[in-house]
């Protein structure tokens, strides 16, 4: 089984701009999540995927590999299917976000096993125990799955409700970093945009929606996305602490 793992990363945000430019304890973000999923084991290559010659200078400055993408795209997954076809001799393709500077390699190497042990399996992504602290927050999503680990919905809302809340109830956060066969990778890419998935704001629904399953695999990594100078200025606090329990 072959194994690419692809990074996109768009310089534009709202919130952030030049977010994969940020530095991050002397290093920019993309170059601290490119190290790291380099250092995942079943992945054969690592490849970051951007529209901007700047986020692509900066990647081969410190020796990453990059692929211009077109600037068009209208999500991450067609930028993720432009790589896919330029790769026809790959079977798995796991996509990490570009501010995932946290991302661990073995969460990676997880996703990729899936496919080598289930040859049905299309569409992986994770999930964790979420903090009660979240459960009304819009921007932590949450999802429900059946008993076999397959996903039922993705939402913003609380999920499940806690009508009858017994002593088992449990809340899960989407970890939002995918892996998918490339041959579904690219079908998915040519699905037009459904109803569930522009109401929530969620391109994951899509899949559901066209009747197709997402294996959830559950993890304790919580995924720490940079999306504001506050989140910035929080994880380099957090590098700073590392670094001074090393000494």
């Amino acid at each position: 089984m072959k194994v690419l793992c692809v990074i996109p990363a768009r310089y534009s945000s709202t919130r952030l701009p030049g977010k994969p430019l940020a530095m991050i304890a002397g290093k920019p973000m993309i170059q601290h999540v490119y190290e790291r999923a380099c250092r995942a084991l079943l992945p054969q290559e690592v490849v970051v995927a951007t529209d901007s010659k700047i986020v692509a200078d900066a990647v081969e400055s410190f020796g990453g590999k990059v692929m211009m993408t077109s600037p068009d795209h209208p999500s991450g997954t067609d930028r993720l299917a432009e790589v896919a076809l330029s790769y026809p001799d790959i079977d798995v393709i796991v996509n990490v976000q570009g501010d995932e500077p946290m991302i661990p390699p073995e969460v990676i190497d997880k996703l990729a096993q899936a496919f080598e042990d289930d040859k049905d399996l299309n569409m992986t992504t994770l999930k964790t125990l979420m903090s009660e602290e979240e459960y009304n927050n819009p921007n932590a999503v949450k999802v429900v799955t059946d008993q076999n680990g397959y996903a039922l919905y993705f939402s913003r809302s609380l999920l499940p409700y806690p009508r009858n809340k017994t002593a088992d109830f449990k809340v899960y956060k989407h970890v939002g970093i995918y892996a998918y066969r490339r041959s579904f990778l690219l079908s998915y890419a040519a699905y037009e945009p459904t109803p569930l998935e522009q109401i929530e704001g969620l391109e994951q629904l899509r899949v559901l929606e066209n009747g197709q399953r997402i294996k959830v695999l559950e993890s304790k990594f919580q995924g720490i996305g940079i999306d504001t100078q506050e989140d910035l200025d929080a994880i380099n606090a957090l590098f700073t602490r590392m670094e001074a329990m090393k000494e």
